[in-house]
């Protein structure tokens, strides 16, 4: 399986994690938290702040030449306004997921820790352990990034899981065979 980016959006911080998924293995590649410049969020500049994002994922695609792209879905946020910035945050992201030409998967947070941790309803904290666990890491990654690397390990498992439906033995650059 080839390499995946995980990402886990927001407006003003945005965690990504690249695995490499052979069969049932994962391997950890990169991972990481894009900030938002401190002047973009005191001035409230939502699309400089979206073309942070844009810019930043876009060098880490181009940097990791991943094959897939997942990210986790919008979940009910405390306001009405949160939930509009992340929402085009997630746009953003997609975007230059899109423009590179990587198919895109989306899903929801509860299917992510499930995935994962083996319940929908973990906290952060389990999530970040059972991702150290999973991709064998000496030293935990940042809570942002660690979301996004289990973004990618849900997605790798997806695929996996596809593929044994559908009767194929293995996939191999793209396709299953």
């Amino acid at each position: 399986m080839p390499l995946i980016l995980g990402v886990d959006p927001g407006s003003r911080k945005m965690g990504y994690g690249i695995i490499n998924a052979t069969g049932s293995r994962l391997g950890y590649v990169a991972s990481g938290v894009v900030r938002i410049p401190q002047p973009l969020l005191v001035a409230d500049c939502l699309a400089e702040r979206l073309k942070v994002i844009f810019d930043s994922l876009s060098e880490i695609i181009e940097q990791y030449q991943p094959q897939e792209f997942a990210i986790e879905n919008v979940f009910m946020a405390k306001s009405a306004g949160s939930a509009l910035k992340l929402g085009q945050a997630r746009g953003a992201a997609i975007v230059a997921a899109v423009n590179k030409d990587l198919p895109v998967s989306e899903y929801e947070a509860r299917k992510v820790k499930q995935a994962v941790v083996g319940t929908g309803a973990a906290d952060k904290l389990q999530v970040q352990h059972m991702v150290c666990t999973l991709l064998k890491l000496s030293k935990a990654p940042a809570e942002d990034a660690a979301d996004a690397l289990a973004v990618a390990i849900c997605h790798a498992n997806s695929q996996q899981n596809l593929i044994r439906m559908a009767g194929a033995r293995r996939y191999r650059r793209g396709r299953t065979v």
